[in-house]
Parts: C-alpha cells; sequence; structure tokens
C-alpha cells in the first residue's frame, strides 16, 4: 500500500499537466510557471529551511557561447580548501530550478563540510540532450580551472543529481571518465537511467505514478528531448568511478536505478548501492525532508 503524502506536500507538487500534448511553447509557459513556486519562499514550508550555517551566493559563469547561473552553498567559517559538490536538480529535463534543492545542498555544504554548486542547466525544449550534460560538464572543467578562487580541492570532487539531475550526474561522470578531470564519487538518488517504450510497465513505476514528485507524463515528456542519451543506452565501462546509488521503492526509478547499480563502479574501487525499502515515498523525498514519515531517513 503506498503512503500518501502530506496534504501540503499534494498541493505543492501536484501536477496534473498532460506534457506529453504540450507544444514547445505551451511547455515553456507552463515551466515558468512551475519553477516560481519551486523557488518561492512559500515552497520553503514542505522543503525545508536551508541551513543556517551555510550561506548561499548567485554567481554566473561564462561558457563557450553561453551564460550559466550556479547557486553555491558554502559553510561559514570553513577553511579555504573544500570538496567540491556539484549539484543537478530533478525536474524531467523540462523543468526545475537550483533553489529548489536548496535545503539539501544547504545540509551538504554545513555537514560534510564543502562547497556545494548547484547548476542551472539549460533544459528542453530550447535545449534538449546533450546541451545540459555539456553544460554540466563544461561547469566541471570550468570550476577545477581555478580550484583556488573556488576555494576547492580539485581531488575531492563529487557530482550528485536527483532524478533527471541523476541522469545528468551519472552522464557527466562517464564524460569525465572519458576525457577527465578524475571524480571521487557520484551519488545519484533516484536517477533516471534509461527509457525505454516499456518504462511504465515497471512495477515501481505503475505503483507509483502520480505521486507528488513523480509525474509520469512529465517524465515521457522530458524524455522526448533526450531519451536515446540514457546512462545505460550509452554504456558504462568496467573501469570507472565509485557511485553511491539512493533509490526509492516509491521513487518510480527503482528498477532502472537497481539495472544501473552493478554496472557502477568496478573491482578494488568502493561502490554503494542502497535501496531503502520500508515504506513509500515520492521521487522528489530529497525534496521534502521528513515529508512523508518515510522519507524521515533524509534528515
Amino acid at each position: 500500500m503506498k503512503e500518501k503524502a502530506p496534504l501540503g506536500a499534494r498541493i505543492m507538487l501536484r501536477d496534473t499537466l498532460d506534457w506529453e500534448s504540450l507544444t514547445d511553447d505551451q511547455v515553456i509557459a507552463a515551466r515558468r510557471k512551475v519553477n516560481r513556486i519551486r523557488s518561492s519562499r512559500a515552497a520553503r514550508i514542505i522543503t525545508g529551511l536551508p541551513d543556517r550555517r551555510a550561506g548561499i551566493e548567485e554567481r554566473t559563469i561564462a561558457l563557450p557561447g553561453r551564460r550559466l547561473k550556479l547557486r553555491v552553498h558554502r559553510p561559514k567559517n570553513a577553511g579555504p580548501r573544500l570538496p567540491l559538490i556539484l549539484s543537478f536538480h530533478g525536474g524531467g529535463f523540462i523543468v526545475g530550478v537550483p533553489a529548489q534543492n536548496d535545503w539539501l545542498n544547504s545540509h551538504l555544504a554545513a555537514h560534510c563540510p564543502a562547497v556545494v554548486v548547484s547548476v542551472d542547466y539549460r533544459l528542453a525544449p530550447e535545449h534538449p540532450l546533450p546541451e545540459p550534460i555539456e553544460d554540466g560538464y563544461d561547469t566541471l572543467a570550468r570550476i577545477l580551472e581555478d580550484p583556488a578562487g573556488w576555494g576547492v580541492d580539485p581531488a575531492a570532487v563529487a557530482v550528485l543529481g536527483e532524478s533527471a539531475g541523476g541522469t545528468l550526474a551519472a552522464l557527466v561522470a562517464l564524460r569525465a571518465r572519458e576525457d577527465g578531470p578524475p571524480l571521487h564519487a557520484q551519488v545519484l538518488a533516484y536517477p533516471g537511467t534509461d527509457w525505454p517504450d516499456t518504462m511504465a510497465d515497471y512495477p515501481s513505476i505503475a505503483a507509483n505514478a502520480g505521486n507528488p514528485g513523480f509525474s509520469l507524463s512529465e517524465w515521457r515528456g522530458g524524455t522526448e528531448y533526450g531519451g536515446a542519451v540514457a546512462p545505460l543506452r550509452v554504456g558504462f565501462r568496467r573501469r570507472g568511478d565509485p557511485a553511491g546509488d539512493r533509490r526509492r521503492r516509491g521513487s518510480g526509478a527503482a528498477a532502472g536505478g537497481r539495472r544501473a547499480g552493478p554496472r557502477l563502479g568496478h573491482p578494488g574501487r568502493r561502490r554503494s548501492a542502497r535501496d531503502r525499502r520500508p515504506g513509500a515515498a515520492p521521487a522528489g523525498l530529497l525534496r521534502l525532508p521528513g515529508r512523508p514519515p518515510a522519507a524521515r531517513w533524509t534528515r
């Protein structure tokens, strides 16, 4: 039996749009509305307050042919050389903003401690995959061109993502495996690792489609802009980076995550693939700390 999310979460994350039937212009208009809600102060009632021990700074970097905004979480009173965590928000590649993960990223920054940089990567339909992958990889490379200026340790770098952001984190890690820089870890929370035509037949997806934070229509709409670039289709090499894969039974991405987990990393390198089973939780559980009760372990 599915655990019902609290009323506030259901209202805040309710998604009744038929994303698959929308035109490109309609997707863009709908995204503006969704992102206004996700980045609002009112949303923090549901998504949680940022950790006050970490400051939040908006920065912009210049990349070839474009400029990207970054949301930087840095612990207060920390040393000048900290690990770097490059973070990617979820949203099916068509919606989402870095601010929606302020609770997660600020707590990581304060507790690790680390500098957590959330990438405001470009979204479809204007910028389908692989353009967001290029945004993530180019941002990583640009930061590590000046580690002292960013106050990060280039030998302690991780990528992190939830939902579609987990897909991007995995794809950026694959690119880094090919071209550098070396990564210390990747952490994938309920990632989308493949989008076959039979995706909706996965029991975890069929059982949880419609949960707050998991819109099957949004997912299908997003995969139209780059499903062929899914990590399982790109392929993982045996030599590679250690990976931590956080999957939830209620996430709708559990089945694909289980398929990808054994293919992450290689013998001799630490790999952790954890599947939290008790209860069920929305796919956006990292944006819902402690809500519903099954997600309380996120705290």
